[in-house]
Formats: C-alpha cells, structure tokens, sequence
C-alpha cells in the first residue's frame, strides 16, 4: 500500500473550489469532497490507475478525474503525491504544475 501525500497547494486548489461551489450549493460541495478523498484513496492501491494525461504524454504525472475536477499526482517509489487540483473546463498549462511543485 502507498503512502498518499496532499500537497498544501493541492489542499488549498480542492478548497478554493469547494467554497465557490458552496456559494451556491452547500450540499453539492459536501459531496464532491467526499467523493475527491474516496476516489483519491483508491490510489494508496492502485498508484498507477490513471493515466498520463493527453496534454502532457512525457511527464511524470498522472491525474485522476473526479467530474468536474482533475487532480493531478506523482508517483514516488511507495508515494502518492497530490500535487494539483483544478476544474476540468479549465485548459492546463505545464507551469501550473511546477509553480506547485515548488
């Protein structure tokens, strides 16, 4: 089993989101972080389940979706690390990534 690391940019990205969504609708945002840590636990057995994604075929990274968010991770010897969460509408630029990694 893989130890699983949220990164605190990631955690802060996965709120920012779930407080916009509360604006709205409380409930709606109860349940997406509910299902974003469960689906996010499967990965402490299954590291490698999700893909490369298609906007980025030679990297290091993998994301798992969780509608309407995509979360990206690492994966280090026997570490998951959560590295970044943002909505899947949004188009990704390689520097959103390392701006959180460092």
């Amino acid at each position: 089993m893989a130890r699983l690391i949220w990164t605190e940019p990631a955690l802060e990205d996965l709120g920012q989101i779930a407080d916009y969504i509360a604006l709205d609708d409380p409930a709606a945002a109860k349940r997406l972080m509910r299902k974003v840590f469960t689906k996010v636990e499967l990965l402490r057995d299954f590291p490698e389940m999700c893909p490369v994604p298609h906007d980025l075929p030679d990297s290091r990274y993998r994301h798992l979706m969780v509608k309407p968010l995509r979360i990206f991770y690492r994966v280090e010897g026997d570490t998951v690390l959560v590295v970044y969460v943002m909505r899947s509408e949004r188009l990704l630029k390689s520097c959103d990534l390392d701006e959180h990694e460092s």
